[in-house]
């Protein structure tokens, strides 16, 4: 079915009000530039506009034409010549950018609280946007769509343009996406995917596609004592439901060792990879470090300790273990995991924002 730019447009912007938490946003459009924009885009018409009409907000490590880019972090801020490959890719195919959203600051985090620019609330039921777009290193494309009851895609590595994006782990995060549902995921991925020979780590990776699941699907499970839930029966008695459920549609449950992925979890927030927080970062950091959010601050200020020989020692066991879940994977049609233990209160991670936040993402990370 078709919308109406004008009035989709008219929808989100009601939706936003009614949901009022000036903290979901970090900026937004004039309501008349959005509403001038989508009669133009009416004007002309949906030929050749697979996403006609959508409403899209963008995580404010992201640029879009016409509106500042701030990482959470005002000192940081810049207003960005035009938009991302990814983003400008989205707008040519009829999607509407609404406004930036409010982020962990530099990425860096998974609970949302990491910000000057205010803790937004859970906006699950708040139907402001029809999809959006995250980034995604360690869960924050995944784990922040299970707590909000929608879908999260990371894409491959490098099916994604990364040209104007504020990087946070170069080598590992993903502009992301996140939508109401499967369908629709599905279109903003085969919009956004394009080789862009102007970022590095981009790559001529085949078209996304959907294919139907083979007659027995073989699911990879952790066994029960590698399921981290951190005390939490109620999300462990889900999991439990769904892994119950997907055998009844006719899926066979296998069992494996989630050791070796695990460890690759810990080489993230144990290992050097945080340097490229730094690396990314440094210029304000050695120049203004009261700039940043305490926490932020602390994690990559971990890095100055660091050492090349560190690098390498990661890097080394990392392919190791990536060796040694090849044959697991090989074996299997896809992995069934938590998407995280449960949602902590604010007032929780206040008190242990580090610990917390690294449960969040004990299955993501890997």
């Amino acid at each position: 079915m078709q919308i109406s730019p004008v009035t989709a447009v008219h929808q989100a912007l009601a939706a936003l009000a009614a949901y009022d938490d000036p903290a979901t946003f970090i900026s937004l459009k004039p309501e008349a530039a959005l509403l001038a924009e989508a009669a133009a885009l009416e004007a002309a018409g949906p030929s050749g506009k697979p996403l006609y009409g959508l409403i899209f907000a963008v995580k404010d490590n992201i640029d879009a034409t016409g509106l500042p880019t701030t990482a959470a972090c005002p000192d940081f801020a810049y207003t960005p010549a035009g938009s991302a490959f990814v983003v400008a890719r989205l707008e040519a195919a009829g999607a509407i950018v609404l406004g930036k959203t409010n982020l962990d600051q530099f990425a860096t985090g998974l609970v949302g609280v990491r910000s000057p620019y205010g803790v937004p609330r859970n906006v699950q039921r708040a139907g402001i946007v029809h999809f959006a777009l995250g980034t995604d290193t360690a869960g924050s494309g995944r784990i922040p769509a299970g707590m909000n009851g929608i879908v999260g895609l990371k894409p491959s590595l490098g099916l994604f343009s990364a040209s104007g994006m504020v990087p946070a782990c170069r080598t590992l995060d993903t502009i992301s996406v996140f939508a109401r549902d499967v369908a629709t995921a599905f279109r903003v991925t085969t919009v956004a995917a394009a080789y862009d020979a102007a970022d590095a780590w981009s790559r001529p990776l085949p078209a996304p596609s959907l294919s139907t699941a083979p007659p027995s699907l073989r699911v990879g499970v952790p066994h029960p004592a590698q399921r981290k839930f951190f005390g939490d029966a109620a999300a462990e008695a889900s999991y439990a439901a769904d892994l119950e459920r997907l055998a009844a549609l006719g899926a066979q449950i296998v069992e494996v060792d989630f050791e070796p992925l695990h460890a690759v979890a810990r080489l993230l927030y144990e290992g050097p990879w945080v340097a490229e927080r730094y690396a990314a970062t440094r210029a304000l950091l050695e120049a203004s470090p009261s700039s940043f959010h305490p926490v932020t601050r602390k994690i990559i200020e971990g890095a100055r300790g660091l050492t090349a020989v560190s690098v390498f020692e990661a890097t080394y066991k990392l392919m190791d273990l990536k060796r040694a879940v090849a044959p697991l994977l090989a074996r299997l049609d896809c992995l069934a995991v938590p998407t995280g233990p449960r949602a902590y209160t604010v007032a929780e991670l206040a008190a242990d924002p580090i610990t917390l936040n690294s449960n969040l993402g004990s299955s993501t990370n890997f």
